[in-house]
């Protein structure tokens, strides 16, 4: 028996408590594409760590793809979008939010520096003007079109 106050629902509190910061843990961010193909020096830079970039590599939000002077990236988003990146570029996914269901969403990028083509997906095809956004050093471009290339020195 536990003195009065001392129980929660049948549970001692000190097992209650345990539960609880358990169930306030964060959900694991949701995959938002893949790196179909990388040749020469690609990587992925994720919570400060340098990851091999290979064929079927996951993508989550905050990913920042990074190619060396022979690297080059191919990536699908889970929209369709499509993404070349060329040689010694730097490419951060800032945002990727995508409803499968509505095909509504946003889709910002950051080109620090390179080459990137990119081909619209679902996301612009649903959401119209400002469903996806290139940031570059100097401007912000909002993508209207189906195909796009940024070139950032």
């Amino acid at each position: 028996a536990y003195p009065a106050g001392e129980h929660l629902g049948g549970l001692p509190i000190r097992f209650a408590l345990v539960l609880i910061p358990l169930s306030l843990a964060a959900p694991a961010a949701a995959e938002i594409g893949r790196v179909k193909s990388a040749l020469g020096a690609a990587s992925i830079e994720r919570a400060g760590a340098a990851l091999d970039a290979s064929a079927g590599f996951e993508l989550l939000p905050g990913d920042v793809l990074v190619t060396g002077a022979d690297g080059r990236l191919g990536v699908t988003f889970v929209d369709s979008s499509r993404f070349s990146i060329g040689p010694d570029s730097r490419i951060i996914l800032t945002q990727f939010d995508y409803d499968p269901t509505s095909e509504q969403g946003s889709f910002v990028t950051e080109v620090v520096k390179g080459t990137m083509a990119a081909v619209s997906g679902r996301i612009l095809k649903s959401s119209g003007r400002g469903g996806m956004l290139i940031n570059t050093p100097e401007a912000t471009l909002g993508v209207e079109n189906a195909k796009v290339v940024v070139k950032v020195k």
